[in-house]
C-alpha cells in the first residue's frame, strides 16, 4: 500500500471515530508508518470531522518535524507514539481516543483495569477465550512526555494486550496492521462501557 493508500485509510478512520464522539474539539492523534519505516502523525490543533491528508505530517524517531514541515507542529504527545514505535518494531499503526466511558472509568480505578468473562476480549492481542483475566495499564496523566517515556519502557511487559488507557485522558492502542489497531481499540473502549455501565 503506498503513502497516499495509508493517509486515506487513516483519514476514514478518523473521521468515523469522530462521529463516534472519540475526538471532541480538536483532540487525539493519529499515526503509521510507511514502507519505509517513516513515521506519519497528525498535525496539531487539527478538528477531526475536517481530517484530511495533508494534516499528516513526518517526524523523526524523536518526534521532531522532518525538514520539510519545518515549522509545522506536531501533536503534543507525538513522543508517545514513537515510544511506542521503539518499543514494538512491529507496530506500523497508532489510534488515540478521548472516548467517554474510558476516561469516566479510569476516573475512579487506580493502575489498571481488570476484565474476565467477555466474548469480546478475544479482540485483544494474545486473548482466545472469555476466561483469561485481562489487564490492561492505566497510567497518570502527564504533560511532560518524558514521564510517559519512562513509564511506557517500564510498563512494557504489561502492555501485551496492543492498548493502555492514560487517567481521565483516553486510550491509546496500536497494531501491525490498521485493522489490529482498530480491533484493539475498539475492544478496549467496549469493555469500558461495559465496566462502567455494569458497576455504575
Amino acid at each position: 500500500m503506498n503513502l497516499n493508500q495509508l493517509k486515506d485509510e487513516m483519514v476514514q478512520v478518523i473521521k468515523s471515530y469522530h462521529l463516534k464522539g472519540w475526538s471532541p474539539a480538536t483532540s487525539t492523534n493519529y499515526s503509521f508508518k510507511d514502507e519505509d519505516g517513516q513515521i506519519w502523525v497528525s498535525r496539531s490543533g487539527i478538528d477531526k470531522s475536517q481530517m484530511t491528508t495533508e494534516d499528516f505530517m513526518s517526524v523523526n524517531t524523536d518526534g521532531e518535524a522532518s525538514p520539510e514541515y519545518t515549522g509545522v507542529k506536531p501533536s503534543a504527545e507525538t513522543v508517545i507514539h514513537c515510544v511506542i514505535y521503539e518499543l514494538f518494531p512491529d507496530v506500523r499503526f497508532i489510534l488515540h481516543s478521548h472516548g467517554v466511558f474510558p476516561v469516566m472509568l479510569s476516573s475512579i480505578l487506580t493502575n489498571e483495569l481488570i476484565v474476565q468473562g467477555y466474548e469480546i476480549q478475544k479482540g485483544f492481542e494474545g486473548v482466545d477465550t472469555h476466561e483469561v483475566k485481562c489487564i490492561i495499564p492505566i497510567l497518570q496523566n502527564n504533560q511532560e512526555m518524558s514521564y510517559f517515556k519512562q513509564e511506557l519502557a517500564y510498563k512494557k511487559t504489561q502492555l501485551n494486550h496492543g492498548c493502555f488507557i492514560i487517567k481521565r485522558h483516553g486510550t491509546y492502542a496500536w497494531g501491525s496492521s490498521l485493522a489490529e489497531a482498530k480491533r484493539h481499540l475498539e475492544t478496549l473502549d467496549y469493555i469500558c462501557q461495559c465496566e462502567f455501565l455494569t458497576n455504575n
